[in-house]
Formats: C-alpha cells, sequence, structure tokens
C-alpha cells in the first residue's frame, strides 16, 4: 500500500508538471495560474501545493526534467581526473543543440524560459529563476574552462572572464536565435559545426587573451 502510494503521489507530480508545461507554453508564465495547471492536470490545487511552493518552485522543477538525462555528461565535463575537458564540453553543448530540435519536451521548456517568462512583472519571481539558472550555467562553464586552461587545451592567458561571457552569450544565442527562427538551421545536422565554432573562438581568437597589463597586475 505504501509503494502505491509513492506511485501515484510520483505519477500525480509529473502529471502536474506535464499540465505547467502545457500551460506556460500555450499563455505564458504570468498568465497561467495555478488554477489553470489544476484543472489541465485534472486535480486540485490543494494536490499542486502538496508538491510544489508555487509557480517559481514548478519553474526550477521543468527545469531539472530537461537537465536530468544529461546529468551524467554534465559531470564528466566537470571531472577534474578526466582529461580532455573541452572536448567533453562540445560532447555536452552537441547533445543539447540535437535535442531542442529532436525532443518537443526540451523545446517546449526552452521556450518558456527563454521566450515566455516576463520580466516587468514578477508574480513567480521569473527574473530571478532566470539569473540563478544563468548563475548555476556560469559555475559549471567556468569550471570547464578552467580544467581546459590547466589540461592545455586552451591558453594559459585566457581572459577567463571576458571568455566566459562570450561563451555564455554565443550559447544563448544559439538557442534564443534558434527558437525564433528553426527552419532557418537544422540544429540536429549542424549542432557539431556550432560547437566547433565556439571552441575555436576560446582557442584561437587574440581578443580573447589577457593584456600584458592584465597578466602583471594578476602576478
Amino acid at each position: 500500500m505504501v509503494r502505491r502510494t509513492k506511485e501515484e503521489a510520483f505519477e500525480t507530480r509529473e502529471s502536474i508538471l506535464d499540465a505547467a508545461e502545457q500551460c506556460f507554453h500555450a499563455k505564458g508564465v504570468s498568465r497561467t495560474s495555478l488554477s489553470d495547471i489544476a484543472q489541465a492536470a485534472g486535480v486540485t490545487r490543494g494536490a499542486i501545493y502538496w508538491h510544489f511552493h508555487d509557480k517559481a518552485d514548478l519553474l526550477d522543477a521543468l527545469f531539472q526534467r530537461i537537465q536530468m538525462p544529461l546529468e551524467e555528461l554534465s559531470q564528466k565535463s566537470q571531472d577534474a581526473s578526466a582529461s580532455d575537458p573541452l572536448e567533453r564540453f562540445s560532447k555536452l553543448l552537441i547533445t543539447v543543440l540535437q535535442r531542442l530540435e529532436a525532443d518537443p519536451s526540451a523545446r517546449r521548456i526552452n521556450e518558456i524560459l527563454l521566450l515566455k517568462c516576463d520580466y516587468i512583472e514578477e508574480p513567480c519571481g521569473q527574473q530571478s529563476h532566470l539569473q540563478r539558472m544563468s548563475q548555476h550555467h556560469d559555475d559549471n562553464l567556468r569550471n570547464t574552462l578552467q580544467l581546459a586552461i590547466a589540461s592545455g587545451e586552451l591558453p594559459p592567458d585566457l581572459d577567463l572572464e571576458l571568455a566566459l561571457f562570450c561563451a555564455h552569450g554565443f550559447i544563448y544565442g544559439v538557442l534564443h536565435q534558434w527558437l525564433m527562427h528553426p527552419a532557418r538551421l537544422s540544429l540536429v545536422e549542424r549542432a557539431h559545426e556550432v560547437a566547433a565554432t565556439l571552441l575555436d573562438m576560446l582557442r584561437n581568437s587574440p581578443h580573447l587573451r589577457k593584456t600584458q597589463s592584465d597578466s602583471q597586475s594578476a602576478q
């Protein structure tokens, strides 16, 4: 009986997330109420509050849902004991890009996070949520770049903060542009080239190198 209750609770949670994904995608986050989600899921508002605090909590859960299949690749890209951190990061990025086009749920959730969260009205703190998500990605990417410098995959005089800023902007720009204009490019077919372009920039751009004065001040 206890096991069945746990299974039922899991199924209810998943149905609520499915409904939230559909409602947020159809109406946007601010215009979707918990009552809308409860009705779509066929549950009460109380059932939603049993599993989630508010809409921000639902957004976090949706974000975690699309992250879970990538967790193993993400951990490998952060593993200091493994070789070729930059190449492992490239594999992760290629998987993310290809999945964006191939997986309808991943596409919907990215559209919710990048296109359908409001920054002016914050009934569930969407902007704060996106800032936390961005910071999480920044922390992981910074660690990857540091490991790549230590392993010799990136130049030792790489301006880490500038490289991080540009790489983050490149990735989010690609995601945003594809979601806005998906017919322009097949990410399934060309994700390898997109990832290689980013790696070329990090490895070869002279503008991402520290100046002599920067190097001296760092010493």
